[in-house]
């Protein structure tokens, strides 16, 4: 099978001397930035050589890059190069300002369009939007990488997109994964044969049955993890098992609400190291769940694997008026050494909201949690207490049972 590079091969040895020459050299790029002068300041990049040690650095939110792009815009001060070094500003809903650039596949999907298959000789019917947000350009950018030509279709207008690629000769397509049956619908019912055999697909779920659906039309159809500011996160191969994390990023898994690392296999919130000179987000917070899969992909390349998108980690909720984070239920347990895990339960009683707090504990003081959930979490809540291990492995520290039909 094609791999786009050799990095994407290399031995865990190979990777963690690379890791420890880069990280270093980036975490001093982080440290000259104004974005970064309180939470790295103190940081001796030379130290930062491991993710074990990239783990005991402050966790970025996108709620403080938005911030910060308040008081030093456009870009917050993370940016290594002021607003007019970049080839394109883009904005997402916040508004969050994002640079681009066209040089070196810069937000590195050209890596996963090589693991669909395409290259040259390929026309991408590039079906991402083009207006103010930057899918449209990372697309096309990671198209001009493997070689393959661009048609920027952009979204909408299914008729005219169904002729162009009839007529052009289009062989792939770029976009979400539910507007390229709409295309391919709309291609039956006019009655026009598509040559399109492959799909590289993002922004939203590639649910099983309409990959199958894709598939029994000939056309594989692959899915990545992406975001505005990071590019390529991970990316699925013909494998289909889990998703390769890719080589200019770092991916950690850690408990919501906290910046730690769960253990291997357990779901959390995925932080990400971007190794891009130009844009140094460490520890980024996406805000997503997943989980790291044991082994290697049999497709051959040797990075860690994700399991792709398992939801949202931002669970705060409203309880009897108030709001519970995350980060109150880390700060519980936090508190008492003998709790490996808490999760709150929203429920009704009645017609009254009520809480309850599980304890992965062997033993120990309930009425004591109890107080502590009052102090950190402001709320009253009864506690019960759970064997280690029991609770659900899906990454969530707040639980919403209530009804609202």
């Amino acid at each position: 099978m094609t791999h786009f590079d050799d990095l994407e091969t290399r031995s865990a040895d190979e990777r963690a001397v690379d890791l420890a020459a880069a990280l270093p050299r980036q975490i001093a790029r982080a440290k000259a930035l104004p974005g970064y002068a309180a939470s790295l300041g103190q940081v001796n990049a030379n130290t930062v050589t491991s993710v074990e040690a990239l783990a005991t650095l402050p966790v970025l939110r996108k709620s403080a890059l938005g911030e910060a792009q308040k008081a030093h815009a456009p870009f917050g001060g993370f940016t290594t190069k002021p607003a007019q070094g970049f080839a394109h500003i883009f904005q997402s809903p916040g508004p969050i300002y994002e640079p681009g650039s066209i040089a070196d596949d810069w937000w590195r999907i050209g890596r996963f369009l090589c693991a669909v298959g395409i290259g040259q000789g390929d026309i991408v019917q590039n079906c991402f939007s083009y207006h103010l947000t930057p899918a449209g350009m990372i697309f096309e950018n990671g198209a001009r990488a493997v070689g393959a030509a661009v048609v920027p279709a952009g979204v909408g207008q299914t008729e005219l997109q169904v002729r162009a690629a009839a007529d052009i000769g289009t062989t792939a397509y770029a976009g979400t994964p539910d507007y390229l049956k709409v295309i391919l619908d709309k291609a039956d019912e006019m009655g026009v044969r598509l040559g399109i055999t492959k799909a590289a697909v993002g922004g939203g779920a590639l649910f099983p049955s309409l990959r199958q659906e894709y598939a029994d039309r000939g056309i594989l159809c692959l899915q990545n993890y992406a975001t505005a500011d990071l590019g390529n996160v991970a990316y699925e191969t013909p494998a289909q098992e889990g998703m390769i994390v890719d080589e200019g990023v770092i991916v950690e898994i850690v408990r919501p609400g906290t910046g730690d690392p769960v253990a291997p296999g357990e779901v959390g919130e995925v932080v990400v190291t971007s190794l891009n000179p130009d844009y140094p987000l460490i520890r980024f917070a996406t805000g997503d769940l997943s989980a790291v899969m044991a082994g290697e992909s049999p497709c051959g390349r040797t990075n860690t694997r994700i399991k792709g998108w398992m939801g949202r980690a931002d669970q705060t909720t409203k309880i009897k008026g108030m709001f519970v984070r995350p980060e109150q239920v880390a700060d519980f347990v936090a508190k008492h050494p003998e709790i490996a895990r808490a999760r709150v339960i929203a429920t009704r009683v009645g017609e009254a909201d009520a809480m309850r707090v599980q304890v992965e504990a062997d033993g120990g003081d309930v009425a004591g949690f109890e107080a502590s959930v009052i102090e950190t979490l402001k709320l009253r809540g009864t506690v019960e207490l759970v064997s280690p291990g029991s609770l659900p492995n899906d990454g969530k520290v707040i639980e919403d049972q209530r009804t609202y039909d």
